[in-house]
């Protein structure tokens, strides 16, 4: 049996040290975790470690890369689908291999939107607040039937699709937007069209697409100024996607009428933190948090047992793979540097 592999777990909460855990149970390897971030200033704590696990939120640009390559570790392990935080070419040079977890459960973060769409739409956090201080009005409550309203779904992956499936529960009419169809959506007669198109024709769009340097701030204030006037806008995917001050303006002047995030482009410094005690330092977040249009969670749709189960193995059985020099299949590279 080969020895266990050293692994730093930066970004490590409480769930993630039980799940990963549980999954390490079947894998034996030695895991440190770590509460920082992995930033510039952190990277020292990987200082003899072969592999670091990293979440969201950590930092993987060259000089951080450049620390764990001098300090001898060959491996990065994302506990996450996306890899926009790393530099993959910066990764490559210095012959670090980048792992990711593509798959968990795509319902997880699927039936997240589906409850953002439901909780805007019928005001479910107004309501809550409002009956807690015994205030029973209905004023200011109205929503719309979901059922034969269209809804703009941008990317059709494995989330994307998902939600597809499950707003055809629902009756809607389900618009798309992806440079490759769907069968699957098809088959449920989405319509495929231009992304100008879905914006201007949605009375819902919602974004399951990654965050590349193609698709950072896919909805600018351009992008707002097409849709219908008084649009729902979600985002589940990434927060770069959206140009948050486009979308302030659109909600200031009715362009957007309902918004739901649990992602937020500046997020790296606010989620996944309990800041109460504290005046939070950025003010276009703050603006966001007045709107009674808005809900905001703290980037918990994959936050679900499944997910978090699925995670944990697919992340120990990456570093498996590596310690025995089998092929990693979930290995993510740059586009610009040969190997």
């Amino acid at each position: 049996m080969l020895p266990a592999m050293r692994v730093a777990v930066f970004s490590a909460k409480s769930y993630d040290v039980r799940f990963l855990t549980e999954a390490n149970a079947r894998h034996g390897h030695e895991l440190s975790f770590l509460e920082p971030h992995l930033r510039l200033e952190t990277s020292a704590l990987a200082e003899g470690f072969p592999a670091v696990c990293a979440f969201v939120n950590d930092r993987l640009d060259a000089p951080v890369l450049d620390r764990l390559a001098q300090g001898r570790t060959r491996l990065v392990a994302l506990r996450s689908a996306g890899f926009n935080n790393v530099d993959l070419e910066a990764a490559a040079q210095r012959r670090l291999r980048v792992v990711r977890v593509p798959a968990y459960s795509p319902h997880a973060v699927a039936e997240h939107t589906c409850a953002l769409i439901l909780a805007l739409n019928r005001k479910l956090h107004r309501a809550y607040a409002r009956v807690r201080e015994g205030n029973f009005a209905l004023e200011g409550l109205l929503g719309f039937d979901l059922h034969g309203r269209s809804v703009g779904i941008v990317g059709t992956g494995r989330i994307g699709v998902c939600v597809a499936r499950i707003l055809h529960g629902f009756g809607c009419r389900l618009l798309a937007c992806d440079p490759a169809p769907n069968a699957t959506c098809e088959e449920l007669g989405v319509r495929y069209v231009p992304l100008e198109a879905l914006l201007g024709e949605a009375d819902v769009v919602t974004l399951h697409c990654p965050l590349t340097p193609g698709s950072y701030h896919l909805i600018d204030a351009a992008a707002v100024a097409r849709m219908k006037r008084g649009v729902m806008l979600v985002n589940t995917s990434r927060g770069g996607l959206v140009d948050t001050v486009a979308v302030v303006d659109g909600l200031k002047s009715g362009r957007i009428g309902l918004l739901g995030l649990d992602v937020y482009e500046e997020e790296a410094d606010l989620f996944f933190e309990n800041l109460s005690d504290r005046i939070l330092q950025d003010d276009v977040f703050s603006r966001l948090l007045t709107f009674p249009n808005v809900i905001v969670t703290g980037h918990q749709g994959f936050f679900t047992e499944d997910a978090l189960s699925a995670i944990a193995e697919t992340t120990l059985a990456n570093l498996t793979a590596f310690e025995k020099g089998e092929p990693l299949l979930n290995e993510v590279r740059s586009d610009r540097v040969k190997r």
